[in-house]
């Protein structure tokens, strides 16, 4: 069973409940955010735009989906460009009841399939906090390598952040 799929509108009830739920959890490795994005409202706008970024091809939206189909967590390919780059940024979360399973290392590899397989990309690049030796693993048993240190680089918890910069590399794209 695939660990991903594309996120539909009506998975903003269950997104706006996980990240309501795991809202402490999330927040050391999230920018901050308006209140109004832990409701369902405000998900079915980030849904919404999510989906119209996709449907343009500047982005693959998924849903986390563990063994029983249940909706654990986001994972995307953002910042899709074409032309001489065929890259895109990877992002994902998951709700903290269902880490230690193995379902972020899944999704990250199905979404990595449909990059290269499905959308002929070339590169992902996948950025995490230096103290989130969790998400690096992740990465790590994906495939991806460490290619530097960007200081200062995102805003994350409230504050600039220095990260460690990731790619995975296609071994089938010209």
């Amino acid at each position: 069973m695939p660990a991903c799929r594309l996120i539909r509108p009506d998975d903003a009830p269950v997104l706006a409940r996980l990240l309501h739920a795991n809202r402490d959890f999330l927040a050391p490795w999230e920018p901050v955010r308006a209140e109004a994005h832990f409701t369902d409202a405000g998900q079915r706008v980030a849904v919404d735009a999510a989906l119209a970024e996709h449907a343009h091809g500047r982005s693959l939206p998924c849903a986390i989906v563990d063994e029983a189909g249940s909706v654990v967590g986001r994972v995307n390919l953002n910042n899709i460009v074409r032309g001489a780059a065929q890259s895109a940024s990877l992002g994902y979360w998951l709700a903290s009841t269902s880490g230690g399973r193995g379902l972020a290392t899944a999704a990250v590899r199905d979404i990595i399939r449909l990059a290269f397989a499905e959308l002929g990309l070339h590169r992902i690049q996948a950025d995490t906090l230096v103290h989130n030796v969790p998400s690096q693993r992740v990465l790590a048993r994906n495939g991806f390598v460490r290619i530097g240190m960007a200081p200062r680089y995102l805003k994350i918890a409230g504050r600039w952040q220095d990260c460690i910069l990731h790619q995975l590399v296609s071994d089938t794209t010209d």
